[in-house]
């Protein structure tokens, strides 16, 4: 087998297998009560984080502004994500996670690991230890198409700094 032949069947193993791991992320979500689609599971995960502006999540997440404002103020209402002026500049608003949104990223991610532990609990110790092993070559070949942009939070410390200067 060439190895462009080998490297499209791979990519065609990991694109039939990523979405049975997501649904199957995706009904431990459900399993916890709550209606959170994958995009608001998404947008608390980045909040996790670091705050954000609406523009920088909308950039991240390949969607219009329009979009995520409907997005986040769906989270607002339900109490998980809160709107904060910038201490570094008075036209920005950050969006960070409150104490109940981290609380309920918390348990839709413990109820998934209990779903994916459970499944994996199946294996062998050996296909276990080639998944893991699998898993992080896969994590480098990702790496650098994952998109990093410092948060605004971030950019307003640099800002500050470069002004005492």
């Amino acid at each position: 087998m060439s190895r462009s032949t080998e490297v499209k069947a791979v990519a065609q193993a990991i694109l039939k297998v990523i979405p049975r791991v997501m649904r199957t992320i995706g009904s431990a979500r459900q399993w916890s009560g709550l209606t959170v689609s994958p995009a608001h599971f998404r947008l608390l995960s980045i909040l996790a984080n670091h705050p954000c502006n609406l523009s920088e999540l909308a950039v991240q997440q390949a969607v219009s502004l329009p979009t995520m404002s409907n997005s986040i103020s769906v989270l607002v209402e339900r109490g998980w994500v809160k709107r904060a002026p910038s201490l570094y500049d008075r036209r920005q608003v950050l969006l960070e996670l409150t104490p109940d949104g981290r609380a309920v990223l918390a348990d839709m991610k413990n109820r998934a690991e209990a779903r994916v532990a459970e499944l994996l609990g199946a294996l062998s110790p050996d296909e276990l230890a080639d998944l893991a092993a699998g898993l992080a070559v896969l994590g480098r070949a990702f790496a650098p198409a994952t998109y990093h942009r410092p948060s605004l939070l971030a950019q307003d410390k640099i800002k500050r700094a470069n002004r005492e200067r």
